[in-house]
């Protein structure tokens, strides 16, 4: 049998404290959008699910005709 320390408490602590140094390090890398590159990319993310629910929503209402066709 062999007794724990508090050692591997310490560890947890330090390795807790350098990710979130990590973290912080990376972030100051990131190049973040400008506000008028975000509203393009926001008017671009909507318009792409938009067309796909639109897709979808074709998809399914095909197939569930087909399904009727068949079946009624």
């Amino acid at each position: 049998m062999t007794k724990s320390s508090g050692n591997t408490d310490v560890k947890k602590k330090s390795g807790i404290i350098e990710y979130f140094k990590g973290v912080k390090l990376e972030m100051k890398k990131v190049v973040w959008p400008t506000r008028k590159e975000l509203g393009s990319f926001t008017v671009v993310v909507l318009c792409t699910c938009a067309a796909f629910a639109l897709l979808f929503w074709g998809l399914d209402s095909g197939v569930l005709a087909a399904i009727k066709a068949i079946c009624f």
